[in-house]
């Protein structure tokens, strides 16, 4: 029995520990592909701020976001003031939402994306690491590598695109924050929308 034990415990130590990633903390550095097969890694955005943003086209919340036009508008801001913005599809193969990288290309022209990537996180490996669990979900990390907001895009967690006439902006104001060199607050909100099919 008492060996039986010591070899679970040296198992259960084998087991990396992962946690989420902390507001204020490094976020949580990565390598995936994105739509035209180039690798994308967070590190090669030292010094720019970082928008994640969770997708997944199928989803009634996402298609809120886009079929209104406020995502495409907020990426296209976002960018143009030297914001680097990825787009992250965590679909697995033959899950809802799933794209092949041809797909994800003609998705992007279809959508109108102006974000700076569309990443294909097929085995999930990203969407993990930050414990991303809704479509959309969104993730700020600023020019220090430091996640300075998680959660929700707005604070309407609703698939009604009238609720965005007086939604509060979380992503927005949190990139306004960042940018005026301010804390970013809220810092932390609850996502909502569509579970992300890993």
């Amino acid at each position: 029995m008492k060996t039986l034990v010591f070899a679970l415990g040296l198992l259960w130590a084998a087991v990396p520990a992962f946690s989420a990633p902390e507001v204020g903390k490094p976020a949580p550095d990565f390598t995936v592909k994105d739509a035209t097969g180039q690798d994308r890694s967070l590190a090669d955005f030292k010094g720019k701020t970082v928008v994640l943003e969770w997708f997944d086209d199928v989803c009634p919340f996402t298609q809120k976001h886009y079929r209104s036009g406020t995502m495409q508008r907020l990426q296209k801001a976002a960018v143009d003031d030297g914001v680097v913005w990825l787009t992250v599809n965590s679909s697995g193969v033959n899950k809802a939402g799933y794209l092949t990288p041809a797909e994800a290309v003609a998705k992007m022209k279809e959508l109108g994306m102006n974000s700076t990537a569309l990443l294909l996180d097929v085995d999930g490996k990203v969407g993990h690491l930050y414990e991303a669990r809704t479509t959309p979900e969104m993730y700020v990390i600023d020019g220090r590598g430091v996640l300075v907001y998680k959660g929700a895009i707005d604070n309407r967690p609703t698939p009604d695109p009238a609720s965005l006439a007086d939604a509060t902006p979380y992503v927005k104001n949190a990139l306004a924050a960042v940018k005026e060199g301010k804390s970013v607050t809220p810092a932390e909100t609850k996502s909502y929308g569509c579970a992300v099919k890993y």
